[in-house]
């Protein structure tokens, strides 16, 4: 099987994300697929599992908490209406309030992956009390930053694998957070479209170059099409 890869940046607001495309040739083989279903199980890479956390037991009554969250987007015009604004919603639905219970510093890379160490030292001179980082890329710029400041994962591509906990049971360190299954779910997806698509020959894939999960994502669509192509023979 020949496989061919191209790129395509695109503006650097939407995180420098790029098109990789690769040929493949599959075999005729394919059942029918209900559309809804297809839509549902191809969008499963979305689910994510929580990572323990150490509990801590300090009570510090009448403090206001600094909140870092280092993200990866363009600042938006408003936080509340944007993707982050869940995080805001939930603290409100735990019945915190900003800016008696907590402010939040916010620290955008506008799609620049290479500011996120600058944006990480910026955070750790405000001596915040804990930071959300809410792109994978962000998360080892966090932790040459700090090895002491709590380091919550809104958002991980195999942490394990990638080095930034020993353990989904035991993160250890200072660093725990979500774990998506998305690098475990990419072989049913190629197989989804090949049942939809029995005769696709071609598929394509949007990743951002600058994102360390990028390389994964593709060598496991690259495996699966190359188990499909067998299973043709």
């Amino acid at each position: 099987m020949c496989v061919a890869t191209g790129v395509a940046a695109l503006d650097p607001d939407s995180q420098s994300q790029a098109c990789y495309s690769w040929s493949v040739t599959l075999g005729p083989r394919g059942k029918p697929m209900k559309r809804r279903g297809f839509i549902t199980l191809l969008g499963g890479a979305a689910a994510a599992w929580p990572l323990p956390v150490r509990s801590q037991q300090t009570d510090r009554r009448g403090k206001v908490w600094r909140i870092g969250v280092l993200s990866g987007l363009t600042a938006p015009t408003d936080v509340r209406s944007s993707v982050l604004g869940g995080f805001l919603l939930g603290m409100q639905e735990l019945r915190y309030v900003e800016n008696r219970d907590f402010v939040v510093e916010w620290r955008f890379a506008g799609g620049r992956y290479e500011r996120f160490a600058e944006l990480a030292s910026e955070l750790v001179r405000l001596n915040v009390d804990v930071v959300l980082v809410t792109a994978t890329a962000g998360i080892s710029a966090m932790q040459q930053a700090t090895t002491t400041i709590p380091i919550v994962m809104g958002f991980s591509f195999d942490p394990v694998g990638s080095g930034y906990v020993k353990s989904l049971a035991n993160p250890g360190g200072n660093t725990t957070g979500l774990a998506t299954a998305q690098q475990d779910t990419v072989a049913k997806q190629v197989e989804l479209l090949k049942m939809v698509i029995p005769r696709i020959s071609r598929l394509g894939i949007m990743v951002n170059p600058n994102n360390s999960n990028s390389a994964g994502l593709i060598s496991k669509a690259e495996a699966a099409v190359a188990v499909l192509d067998c299973m043709a023979c």
